[in-house]
């Protein structure tokens, strides 16, 4: 038998605010358990919430980032349910107005690109955790994360395997970078997403009962929970099996998903509008502003480089895969460098160190105005691109002058026409066999005569002036 597989996913980005969303404690990561607790987080009576205007501005961003419909007006509820790390008894987020509406997400699926459609988007606060085994036997309760302001963000059903969703969510994670509401640090919890996972017989009309993967943390998990998930599926149904509507967590050792609880619905929440905050009310003159203020989009900066400057569809996607590429590659050209020259060296030797030291661009020793002298000298011809590899590994952490290190290591390449000539000369004369060969129309005998010719000069020969003499000179 057939199956389709219906995917969604509902992704939880903390917003970068210095402040938690509805109080002025810390929404820094860490710290000593409930060092960032505050009295609102702890729930205490007669304390108010107090709406942080950057978690606003942080969704009207992201709304503008995926041409969604930005609410006018949007109200905050409250979510009922009971756990430890909730002190309240219920979570302030959006229900039936969210800020966010209908919008969509443009994944690449090898050469064809598929559209996702976002239901929604909403503010809530975050709600602390629940620590096992601080002592014997006993948990403790840490409200440091308790109030940090999230952006909810929920497809439709969109994605039909596992590829596509890891697709979606590495696009979202680029995304919220770029804009800059989300450090996007997976790690700390920063940006997860919880994946509705249901199969139905192919043709079906009638989605199947969904199941809820929670806190996946890693693009590696969203593919290993997904793909788990729907062969256990598919076998349950297969062998006469029902899906019970439920959420579940995936462990990482042993590659499964197991249940945690039934799935509830929104009646189970009791969600009514929050007494304490007023409806927000978001003007137009407000998105403007923030239209005005917002960067280039990762779509329109990889159209104008391919327009502007000719670079492949390859090379603009990873110029525009992270914003701090992006400006990286923005100030190597203020130095009037070539746009293709500074692309590929990025991408390229670049890319290759910085993952082999496993380090960010962000925390490249090598600034941008040290590569951009590299690249200058590659382009007037003073140095190879080979050679520029050398000076590249001599400059890479250390305070030396481009100019320096190429004097230093006797790279100055050779573009004296009359001593490539002579090198040239002494070249034909020591290797007539080959000229032979090539004028008997073996053209890989040219290649190896220039090869002996940027051996002779120890690879300081100009090799566009060593190929222009040669092919003259072999005419005659």
């Amino acid at each position: 038998m057939e199956w389709d597989i219906v995917i969604g996913i509902e992704t939880h980005v903390q917003l970068k605010t210095k402040s938690k969303i509805f109080s002025g404690a810390s929404a820094s990561f860490g710290g000593e358990p409930n060092a960032h607790a505050c009295l609102v987080s702890l729930a205490y009576p007669g304390v108010l919430p107090v709406l942080n205007e950057e978690a606003v501005n942080c969704a009207i961003r992201f709304g503008l980032a995926v041409d969604a419909k930005i609410a006018k007006k949007s109200i905050f509820a409250r979510k009922n349910y009971f756990y430890p790390d909730l002190p309240k008894g219920y979570q302030i987020s959006q229900f039936e107005l969210p800020i966010v509406g209908e919008g969509s997400l443009s994944i690449s699926m090898g050469d064809d690109n598929k559209i996702v459609r976002i239901l929604r988007a909403h503010l809530e606060e975050d709600a602390g955790k629940s620590v096992h085994g601080v002592e014997e036997g006993k948990s403790g309760i840490d409200l440091n994360r308790a109030g940090t302001p999230l952006l909810e963000i929920v497809t439709e059903p969109d994605m039909s395997s596992a590829e596509e969703a890891v697709s979606y969510a590495k696009k979202l994670h680029e995304l919220v970078q770029w804009i800059g509401i989300c450090d996007g640090n997976m790690q700390e919890g920063n940006f997860r997403c919880d994946v509705n996972v249901s199969v139905k017989k192919k043709g079906d009309k009638q989605l199947g009962t969904r199941r809820e993967i929670k806190n996946l943390n890693s693009f590696k998990f969203i593919k290993q929970a997904v793909d788990y998930e729907v062969n256990w599926q598919i076998e349950r149904l297969e062998d006469g099996g029902a899906i019970k509507q439920s959420t579940i967590l995936f462990d990482p050792d042993s590659g499964e998903t197991r249940e945690m609880r039934s799935k509830e619905e929104a009646n189970d929440y009791r969600y009514f509008p929050d007494p304490d905050l007023l409806p927000l009310e978001i003007s137009q003159e407000k998105i403007n502003v923030i239209k005005a203020e917002m960067y280039e989009l990762p779509n329109e900066m990889k159209s104008r480089l391919i327009k502007e400057f000719d670079l492949s569809s390859y090379d603009a996607d990873g110029i525009t895969s992270n914003i701090a590429v992006a400006n990286y590659f923005e100030d190597l050209l203020t130095f009037n460098v070539s746009a293709k020259l500074a692309s590929n060296w990025i991408l390229t030797n670049l890319f290759s160190r910085l993952n082999e030291l496993s380090i960010d661009i962000e925390n490249c020793p090598l600034k941008a105005s040290k590569l951009a002298q590299l690249i200058l000298r590659i382009e007037d011809k003073t140095i190879s691109n080979n050679a520029a590899k050398k000076v590249f590994d001599e400059i890479w952490d250390q305070e030396k002058s481009v100019d320096d290190v190429i004097e230093k290591l006797g790279l100055k390449q050779i573009s004296n026409v009359n001593e490539i000539e002579n090198i040239l000369n002494q070249v034909l004369q020591d290797n007539e066999a080959m000229v032979e060969e090539y004028k008997s129309g073996k053209d890989k005998a040219f290649n190896a005569l220039i090869g002996q010719v940027m051996k002779a000069s120890k690879g300081k020969a100009n090799p566009g002036q060593v190929s222009q003499l040669l092919k003259e000179k072999l005419k005659n």
